[in-house]
């Protein structure tokens, strides 16, 4: 069993929720209720890691990411470091991978909320940010724990953007799914199969404890 390689992998996932589900409210209730001209255009390049092949997109992040891309130079000039091959790599590479399964549940679960539940809030004297801590975040709840569930799951399995933009340099970018991946080009059958053990039983216990706490929450609002 990699120790390593798991750690890298929760590490990894950890952070792309901390880092994406504040974004992942912000941009899901901004596209389920504004009305503005370019909206489907927003909504298509959310969802557009879902459709993309992962060698691809992870050759364009690769390609952003270098020092002579505009946005890769910046970076150097901010941080004095490169991206490519470094887990800071690796974590952008995942937040751009990972955004859809983010936005689209929040989304969905704001857009079942009706337009005039805020207008009534409002009324009542409640500003717009009492309006969504007190009302609209305890309603999209659920949309908010299958976007942390959905996240987390997705970024433990990521395999081809992390290994285009990260490599398996070991303790850094070498995640489960590449050390799994190396193990069968070396024909360690046994050592692969432990592997994807462990990296399903997390994946499994991870959905299964957060839907649980869904549920529970659910039934205290019901």
């Amino acid at each position: 069993m990699d120790w390593t390689a798991l750690s890298v992998s929760l590490r990894l996932a950890l952070m792309t929720c901390l880092l994406l589900i504040p974004v992942g409210l912000w941009l899901g209730r901004t596209l389920a209720r504004a009305r503005f001209r370019g909206k489907s255009l927003c909504e298509a390049l959310v969802a557009l890691p879902l459709v993309m092949p992962p060698t691809v997109l992870g050759f364009y992040l690769m390609m952003s990411f270098g020092r002579d891309a505009p946005f890769g130079a910046f970076w150097h000039s901010l941080t004095g470091e490169g991206l490519n091959f470094t887990f800071s790599g690796i974590l952008l590479a995942s937040l751009v991978a990972s955004l859809p399964f983010a936005v689209q549940p929040i989304q969905r679960a704001f857009e079942a909320i009706p337009a005039n539940l805020s207008e009534a809030a409002w009324c009542s004297g409640l500003s717009p940010w009492q309006t969504f801590l007190r009302i609209e975040l305890p309603l999209v709840w659920p949309g908010v724990i299958s976007a942390l569930a959905l996240t987390f799951a997705h970024t433990l399995g990521e395999f081809g953007v992390i290994l285009m933009v990260g490599g398996a340099i070991d303790g850094e970018t070498r995640t489960l799914s590449i050390a799994i991946y190396d193990r069968v080009q070396a024909f360690d059958e046994t050592g692969a199969g432990i592997m994807s053990a462990m990296l399903l039983l997390v994946s499994f216990l991870t959905i299964g404890v957060v839907y649980g706490l869904a549920g529970r929450r659910r039934w205290r609002y019901a």
